[in-house]
């Protein structure tokens, strides 16, 4: 496990939860408007934190916590990350992974094998504009979209949720709602406003206004009952 950045207490990145976080290093994805992209680009050796740490930490804050959200960067690109939620199941805690959906046969392993609770998929577009959203050149969204219906059909996870971060520069009223037809009748479904973390892959991002990011829920509905927004 690459582990650079750990976050002790959160109430907003496990739902219904007071959990931790954990941030792993390294993604196959480059999205210009990354919130998170000194995980991505900026990969410090000395930075990184060893496994055995956060479970010792998570050893002494047992009745406390809740649960463990673990993000990046891409965790499914960590070859070690079976061993380390099945050490993190073994203190009591729930489990919840973010993924970009590219790697389906993994996503399904850690799920079939009951590894996770609630899993948060970033679906970055309608699968005609994912690999200029993603900034990967020729990116073909096929494993992205196993990775959709893997989510929407299995019987094994208690929770998920899809979620899109919403750039002016990549997103219109058009492209959520083929998206959302795309993963028509998913449970939960949040749309959330980008935000400049000043770490950028890219340059020249903007936010849309709170009255186009709700208009854009409100024509997802049609699709996803469940469409909302988050974070205005």
């Amino acid at each position: 496990m690459v582990i650079n950045g750990f976050q002790k207490m959160t109430l907003l990145d496990y739902p219904e939860h007071v959990a931790c976080t954990v941030f792993t290093a390294g993604c196959n994805f480059r999205c210009p408007f990354c919130h998170n992209a000194l995980l991505v680009t900026d990969i410090r050796p000395e930075d990184s934190m060893h496994p055995d740490e956060v479970l010792a930490y998570l050893a002494k804050r047992t009745g406390i916590l809740e649960g463990v959200a673990i993000t990046g960067g891409e965790p499914l690109l960590q070859p070690d990350l079976e061993d380390f939620i099945k050490k993190i199941r073994s203190l009591g805690y729930p489990v919840k992974l973010d993924t970009n959906g590219s790697d389906p046969a993994k996503l399904a392993r850690v799920v079939e094998q009951g590894l996770v609770d609630y899993v948060a998929m970033d679906v970055k577009n309608r699968p005609e504009k994912y690999a200029e959203t993603i900034g990967i050149q020729n990116y073909d969204p096929a494993p992205v979209m196993e990775s959709i219906d893997f989510l929407m059909t299995t019987d094994k996870l208690p929770a998920y949720e899809f979620r899109t971060t919403v750039v002016r520069e990549f997103h219109t009223v058009d492209d959520i709602i083929a998206l959302s037809q795309r993963i028509a009748g998913a449970k939960k479904y949040f749309l959330q406003n980008f935000v400049d973390s000043g770490t950028l892959i890219g340059s020249g991002m903007h936010a849309v206004t709170p009255g186009t990011l709700r208009e854009m829920a409100a024509a997802a509905r049609e699709f996803c009952p469940s469409a909302d927004v988050r974070g205005i």
